[in-house]
């Protein structure tokens, strides 16, 4: 994870080991910074000032190099190696406009500007998400809020959000995802700073009489595993640190800085706070004992086409089902909708059908099954209104039709599989919250289907996920809370349960969508099972046979020039290894997404190319 450029002269200063080191005297910067608004050092020992004449960029000996001349405010930057991106506002149109800097040539390079923002704009910060893409916050005074991601010459709206009135301050660790807000009459706060998900805010530093802080919050500067801020009044420095996920707070240090409330800016600069004052900036030694967060790395796919969004908001997507054609091209996605009933799609994620039955929850598909004489397509899904397993019938079209609905007795219907024994039929998982599993054959009588009772099994917790690997005649199933089971798919042969993988370090709570990637006419002891590990937004990836190897983790990021976010607190997912032509002639991963951005919208599904995962994970 690469650093900010301040954060990253900073961590080169200190070892972090968690034992207090002595600051060096602090030095005092140059006197051609003395009338900067804002600063930043750079790698070789150059400055980056915005100051009245615009944004300047100046040598280690203090030579002006270049300059863009503009009334502007709200400097940040980002490192990447020798290069440096900076970004600020234009004062008189509070546009974001990001510029190059070529510290070794002495240049500064302006790129394309972000659109005119719509809201009055009082803070901006950049941050550098797992992806390596650069993204903007914007904070309006009345808390408008939007993120933004620049890659090349695209700037496109990521999401919209509420955040602090009067947020006159903000600044992103980039290795903790975390967004760090200062409002100015009460405190900081801290939020997610990755798109994906719901979020979440932490109350860091409050003012009196709730917490420490005089008059409020002013300017912030991140340090490694935690934050400097300056009170309101500018009359104190405080420094705590983020360990255990609790903010602790070290004894506040007086400064004599003089400001308007509001007007105070801080930066560092190796083993030193910079302070802009009445007369200047000050520098004032530093003593830092924090560690950098970083979270852990995951493999990022990108994914390669997405549905159209569901006709309901909220929690509405739930679990998906591929259907496969005689022509690879024609292959359907089926999707439930929790509010409205069942929708179809073609590989290129247009709805094709829309059946309005109701509360669907999860779907499977399972094809070519041998029932009353002939050969039929079934897809089969539970229905919450009335606790019942509903069957449709799929044509060698594509074509979707209500065939049936069975009661189950549950009384609280949830999740769902199909099992397609060795010796023909098809047979149904329905489970309830408590933890009970039933088992049905389906049958067909008199052109009649007919669902029969096989047998019930039991989970401690609540259940979702499931699927059947036919060809080993095991059953994986997910509780929740708890992890991955299997046990005999066959009801005349039970056996007991057995965990595959428990949540922990590589499955996070809650245990949602599974799947099984086999490769046509391999043995039956291959093959890979994907479970969406909700809790964290990724995928686990083991083999489908103990002793059940993980193979690795990732998850789904941004695909730009698609315009196709990530995915998100996954519900459902399936898998084929089909060959449907292009990107997925190794097969297809649809993924069902808990938050749509980029821009925000409803729930949709994405498609993922499995050659995509097999790659970044490094799949035989």
């Amino acid at each position: 994870m690469k650093k900010t450029v301040l954060c990253s002269a900073l961590l080169a200063a200190f070892s972090f080991s968690g034992v207090t080191q002595a600051a060096p005297a602090a030095m005092a910067p140059p006197a051609f910074t003395q009338e900067a608004e804002e600063l930043a050092r750079l790698p070789g020992g150059g400055w980056l000032l915005l100051d009245k004449h615009g944004l300047r960029l100046f040598d280690p000996a203090g030579q002006e190099q270049d300059r863009i001349a503009v009334r502007a405010k709200q400097l940040d930057t980002r490192i990447d190696g020798g290069k440096v991106l900076a970004v600020f506002l234009e004062a008189d149109t509070q546009r974001p406009l990001p510029v190059a800097v070529d510290v070794q040539a002495g240049k500064l390079v302006k790129l394309a500007p972000f659109p005119v923002p719509t809201f009055s704009v009082e803070a901006s910060c950049l941050y550098r998400d797992a992806q390596q893409l650069e993204h903007l916050f914007l904070i309006g005074k009345d808390g408008q809020a939007e993120q933004w991601v620049m890659q090349g010459e695209q700037r496109q709206l990521v999401r919209k959000l509420a955040l602090p009135p009067h947020t006159k301050h903000c600044r992103i660790d980039d290795g903790a995802q975390r967004l760090l807000v200062s409002e100015a009459n009460m405190g900081v706060w801290a939020y997610d700073a990755d798109a994906e998900g719901m979020g979440k805010r932490e109350v860091v530093a409050l003012r009196k009489p709730y917490g420490q802080l005089d008059g409020g919050a002013g300017a912030l500067a991140v340090l490694p595993g935690g934050v400097a801020v300056l009170d309101g009044k500018a009359e104190k420095l405080h420094l705590l640190a983020h360990q255990g996920g609790k903010w602790t707070a070290l004894p506040p240090q007086a400064v004599a800085l003089n400001v308007r409330k509001g007007d105070s800016q801080l930066a560092l600069d190796a083993s030193s706070l910079l302070l802009r004052g009445k007369n200047g900036w000050q520098a004032r030694p530093l003593k830092w004992t924090g560690q950098a967060e970083i979270q852990p790395a995951v493999a990022i796919v990108a994914p390669q086409a997405q549905t159209e969004p569901m006709a309901r908001q909220g929690d509405a997507a739930d679990d998906p089902a591929i259907w496969l054609s005689s022509k690879p091209g024609d292959a359907r996605i089926l999707g439930t909708n929790k509010k409205q009933g069942l929708l179809v799609y073609d590989l290129q994620g247009k709805q094709t059908q829309l059946l309005e039955v109701g509360r669907l929850n999860n779907v499977d598909v399972r094809q070519n099954i041998s029932l009353g004489g002939g050969k039929v397509d079934l897809a089969v899904a539970t229905q919450r209104d009335d606790n019942s397993m509903m069957l449709f019938t799929i044509n060698a079209s594509g074509e979707v039709t209500e065939a049936g609905r069975f009661p189950t007795g549950l009384k609280s219907i949830y999740g769902m599989c199909l099992y397609q024994p060795a010796g023909g039929g098809v047979e149904a998982f329905i489970n309830d919250k408590d933890g009970t599993f039933q088992q049905y054959r389906i049958g067909m009588s008199e052109n009649k289907f007919t669902a029969t009772l096989l047998r019930s099994i039991k989970v401690a917790t609540q259940p979702e996920g499931c699927v059947a690997d036919d060809a080993n005649g095991r059953l994986f199933l997910g509780e929740e809370t708890r992890g991955v089971w299997t046990t005999s798919a066959d009801a005349a042969k039970p056996d007991a349960l057995t965990m595959v993988l428990p949540v922990g370090p590589q499955l996070t709570a809650d245990v949602e969508g599974m799947a099984i990637y086999r490769q046509p006419g391999s043995a039956p002891d291959t093959g890979y099972l994907v479970v969406s590990s909700q809790g964290d937004s990724s995928y686990v990836v083991l083999d489908a046979q103990a002793p059940y190897k993980v193979r690795g983790r990732f998850k789904v990021g941004f695909n730009l020039p698609a315009g196709i976010d990530g995915t998100s607190e996954t519900d459902g997912l399936d898998v084929t290894s089909a060959n449907l032509g292009g990107a997925y002639a190794q097969g297809m991963l649809v993924i069902q997404d808990g938050y749509k951005r980029l821009p925000d919208g409803p729930q949709n599904f994405k498609y993922v190319a499995w050659a995509d995962v097999a790659k970044a994970l490094k799949l035989e």
